[in-house]
């Protein structure tokens, strides 16, 4: 694991305006309703399953979508942020990536400590990566998804 120091960001050159432009970008990032979260949500609803919890606080690592009762939890995650293994989009920035390397595995240790506190739970947990959706196997992710309501 690669840890920053202080002289790390000595011989980065980033001009305010730059600043200021990465800071507006980020800030575009949104945690919660994303586009394709209600994708999800709407072809769930669509199947026969509304009556789901959104980031519900009582499941360790407030799931995207959960259906408490049936201890399902369903997480939508964005390849870039999660780090989706073999994607594109999970690229690490040129620029600042001891910043970015940490920030990425941190991500990716708390995603496998929440899904493993869920699971000691019972609960059976879904991930669905942001560049299954618009392919054809969004639906076969839905499918698995709805097959377990209809086992459990």
């Amino acid at each position: 694991m690669v840890k920053q120091t202080d002289s790390m960001f000595a011989a980065t050159d980033t001009s305010a305006a730059d600043s200021a432009a990465i800071h507006k970008s980020m800030q575009g990032n949104k945690g919660k309703d994303t586009r394709p979260e209600l994708i999800v949500r709407k072809m769930l609803r669509e199947a026969g399953y509304p009556g789901y919890r959104l980031h519900w606080k009582k499941a360790p690592g407030k799931p995207d979508i959960a259906y408490p009762g049936r201890k399902i939890a369903i997480f939508v995650n964005g390849c870039y942020w999660h780090r989706h293994p073999g994607c594109n989009l999970a690229y690490t920035p040129k620029t600042n990536q001891y910043f970015w390397i940490n920030k990425f595995e941190d991500t990716v240790e708390r995603d496998k400590r929440n899904y493993q506190q869920l699971e000691e739970a019972g609960w059976k947990i879904f991930v669905i990566w942001e560049c299954e959706l618009g392919t054809s196997g969004e639906h076969c992710v839905i499918d698995s998804i709805i097959n377990s309501f209809a086992a459990g």
